[in-house]
């Protein structure tokens, strides 16, 4: 089949190709940039920690090692979902132009959230103060508190949003389907 995608890196190219929506090939070229940074992240990150724990003999290591892994995937996997899903969907029953703009904004909420939960993660030394930001003639100072509340929040709420959304992905998948 000249048609069929052939796997992950394909099924990028076939639902761009194949989806209606403007929103959707946004999300496909985004969601590729986004996972691209994310995966070399993880990769070098990852070598970063074996050169620094080389020495050190296995046991424990090991596992941050593989944990470390684990987070990166848990990261890259709900941001290839929607491409996925809508490429699964136009190969077995053909295009659905709210599915895949429904996909792609719970695409663009998952990166959002990400976002949101590395605010939330900052350590209290790293934080800085927010001040509001002028965009031309206007100044915007409605985000000042709503980082404020992020920084607030204790760390490890910071995996909340990313979950949440995840789980997002998924119910809109099941319920459009």
């Amino acid at each position: 089949m000249a048609d069929d995608y052939g796997g992950v890196f394909g099924a990028f190219p076939y639902a761009f190709r194949h989806s209606e929506s403007w929103l959707f090939k946004l999300y496909v070229l985004v969601g590729a940039l986004a996972s691209g940074i994310v995966s070399l992240f993880v990769i070098f990150g990852l070598v970063v920690l074996i050169g620094a724990t080389a020495a050190v003999p296995g046991g424990s290591l090991t596992l941050s090692r593989s944990f470390y892994v684990l987070v990166g995937l848990f990261i890259v996997a709900p941001l290839v979902a929607p491409v996925l899903f809508v490429a699964r969907r136009h190969r077995k029953t053909g295009s659905d132009r709210r599915y895949d703009v429904s996909l792609a904004f719970t695409g663009f909420l998952f990166i959002l959230s990400v976002y949101v939960g590395l605010v939330i993660s900052v350590p209290a030394d790293l934080q800085t103060v927010p001040e509001p930001f002028t965009l031309g003639p206007i100044t915007v100072s409605a985000l000042v508190p709503v980082v404020e509340l992020l920084y607030a929040l204790p760390s490890l709420y910071g995996i909340l949003p990313p979950v949440v959304c995840a789980a997002v992905i998924y119910g809109a998948h099941r319920l459009l389907r």
